[in-house]
C-alpha cells in the first residue's frame, strides 16, 4: 500500500479513505482481511495508532468488522459497500459542481462540457 499523504487533513482520514477507494472499486473484496495494524503503520511509516483510529472509523461505518484473535476484515454487505460508492460519487460530483461554479461556469456549460466528455470517453 502506498499512500502519498498530504498536509490537509489528518493522516488517519487519508488512509481510511485510500481504504475505501479500494474497497468500492474491488481491489479490496468483501470478507478480505486487512493488513495488521503492525504491519499497515510500519509499511506506511505512521503511528500503529493512527491505522488504529483509521480502521476504527471504518468499524464504526460498517465497512470493517474484527474477528477475535484473527484480525479486521472488509464487510461482505453489498449493501453498504455500493452505498459507499453511491456517497463518494456524490461527494466528488458536489465538488466539481462547486468548483466550476466557482470558476464562473453556468450549468448549462457544465452539463455540454461533460456531454462532450463522456462522447469522447465512451
Amino acid at each position: 500500500m502506498k499512500i502519498d499523504f498530504n498536509n490537509t487533513e489528518p493522516i488517519y482520514i487519508q488512509i481510511e479513505n485510500y481504504i475505501k477507494k479500494q474497497i468500492v472499486s474491488k481491489e479490496i473484496k468483501g470478507g478480505e482481511k486487512l493488513p495488521s495494524v503492525r504491519d499497515l503503520s510500519s509499511s506506511l511509516k505512521v503511528n500503529p495508532n493512527t491505522i488504529q483510529r483509521a480502521y476504527s472509523e471504518l468499524e464504526r461505518e460498517e465497512l470493517a468488522y474484527t474477528k477475535r484473535g484473527t484480525g479486521k476484515f472488509i464487510t461482505e454487505d453489498e449493501n453498504i459497500i455500493n452505498n459507499l460508492k453511491i456517497d463518494m460519487a456524490k461527494e466528488i460530483v458536489n465538488k466539481f459542481i462547486l468548483d466550476m461554479s466557482q470558476l464562473g461556469f453556468e450549468k448549462e456549460n457544465i452539463m455540454e462540457m461533460l456531454r462532450n466528455k463522456i462522447k469522447e470517453w465512451a
